[in-house]
């Protein structure tokens, strides 16, 4: 199975600082779902791994989440693209919960219900955390710079044989072409 997992806030979709707690708040980086739609015709199954910790928070409720994540799925359909499934962790940072990243808990959940071993597999995020759930799961972690990437890239720690690419389209652009 050709799959890769993307993290949302920050590789597909704009970041926040005060979270994204709306539809209406949920605005792509300018190319991130034409890659999208490109992964999608190049038969890859698309998996979005996402913490979301204003469910805990209490900044938003799972209606809000599902109505954010329809938008995403909305915007992709009209120009040819999906995602397959959505995984999100609703604990807060204090919760010690296994599936919150930095830990891989989300990650190996994905791979035991698509049943698919991660080594090879492709994980897009922005953050330390993204990498470092990654790598606990046996993906091959990828840093963006757009969210908090280019803070994420400045701190550098971490990224030992991390590939580093400037947002989702040109990580696109490079596993396409390979």
């Amino acid at each position: 199975m050709r799959l890769i997992i993307l993290d949302r806030d920050g590789v597909i979709n704009q970041d926040s600082d005060a979270f994204i707690k709306t539809p209406e708040e949920w605005l792509p980086i300018s190319g991130s779902l034409e890659a999208i739609v490109r992964l999608t015709k190049a038969h890859y199954h698309i998996v979005v791994a996402t913490n979301q910790s204003g469910l805990a928070r209490g900044l938003f409720d799972l209606e809000m989440l599902t109505r954010i994540h329809d938008k995403m799925h909305r915007e992709l359909a009209k120009i040819g693209g999906r995602i397959d499934a959505v995984y999100y962790c609703p604990h807060g940072p204090d919760d010690n919960c296994p599936c919150r990243k930095p830990r891989p808990g989300m990650f190996k959940d994905i791979s035991k219900r698509l049943r698919n071993d991660l080594s090879g597999v492709l994980a897009v995020g922005d953050s330390l955390r993204d990498l470092q759930a990654a790598q606990a799961a046996g993906a091959t972690p990828v840093l963006v710079r757009t969210g908090k990437g280019a803070a994420t890239e400045a701190r550098a720690e971490g990224l030992e044989n991390v590939d580093v690419f400037d947002d989702l389209a040109a990580v696109t652009d490079n596993l396409l072409s390979a």
